[in-house]
């Protein structure tokens, strides 16, 4: 297998990527194994994902990243429930997604799984404090008063709780999401590009908050981003290419990253 510098290495074959997922797979709060993708038919298919193995450890931030159309936003979508492979399997902790119905699945989603997304996705017309507990009310659940009051100090949201969407910034407006996502004490977290919209001080001060999420809180944080200075808050890069695994760094510079999305044909 070719090597990068600082131990970034070049999967030699889809069995290696296998074997790491095996090896994860005690330790692994979700994983892909053999999962494919396709789009169309006929001679408009497109492969999103071919193959790809996978495995994200608990308590552990991860980005991934790749050029566009590499697979990697299909990827966290199949990961976190939104999408379902043609072919292999996710499992969150021990639960195999592909063998749920739908309600199995909506809940499973709803309790364990947070997401944050690039456009937020607040509900208008309710308070920042409704925004964040609404994925509990809609189980049927109680707020953990403690818990929430803890996440909301966590994001720096407690004299903003009364507010509504349109009253918020940008960057407000991603922390209620983000609060969102982990008041449910959810498995695993997902964001899809959450520094997209935000100018360079709040898309830093997002980062470093989802790296105290895994350091302080042990949550586990799967984000999809194109940015190698924000990858470098991670603590491991997976690089996709043409929907699949091509590279995999531990201990992310920025410098490395953009090294890693050179070798995959994107600019840097």
């Amino acid at each position: 297998m070719g090597m990068f510098p600082g131990g970034l290495r070049m999967w030699a074959d889809a069995r290696t990527v296998d074997a790491v997922a095996v090896t994860n797979e005690t330790t692994a709060a979700v994983r892909a194994v053999s999962i494919s993708k396709r789009y169309g038919s006929g001679g408009s298919t497109v492969t999103a994902l071919d193959g790809v193995s996978v495995a994200f450890e608990r308590g552990r931030f991860t980005v991934i990243v790749g050029p566009s159309g590499s697979g990697k936003s299909t990827l966290l979508h199949c990961l976190a429930g939104l999408d379902s492979p043609d072919a292999g399997e996710i499992y969150l902790g021990a639960t195999p997604l592909r063998r749920l119905g739908d309600r199995q699945l909506t809940r499973l989603r709803r309790e364990r799984i947070g997401f944050v997304f690039q456009s937020y996705n607040l509900v208008p017309m309710l308070t920042a404090g409704e925004n964040i507990t609404l994925p509990l009310r809609l189980g049927g659940r109680t707020p953990d008063r403690e818990w929430t009051d803890r996440v909301v100090s966590a994001v720096g949201l407690t004299d903003r709780l009364s507010h509504r969407p349109s009253e918020l910034s940008g960057g407000q407006q991603q922390r209620v999401a983000v609060a969102r996502a982990l008041v449910t004490r959810p498995d695993v977290v997902v964001a899809d590009e959450p520094t997209g919209n935000l100018d360079s001080v709040a898309g830093t001060d997002l980062l470093r908050f989802l790296r105290r999420c895994a350091d302080e809180f042990g949550q586990t944080v799967i984000v999809v981003t194109h940015d190698p200075d924000a990858a470098s808050y991670a603590d491991r890069v997976v690089f996709l290419s043409d929907g699949r695994v091509v590279d995999d760094l531990t201990a992310p510079t920025a410098e490395l990253v953009r090294a890693g999305v050179r070798r995959t044909g994107a600019p840097a």
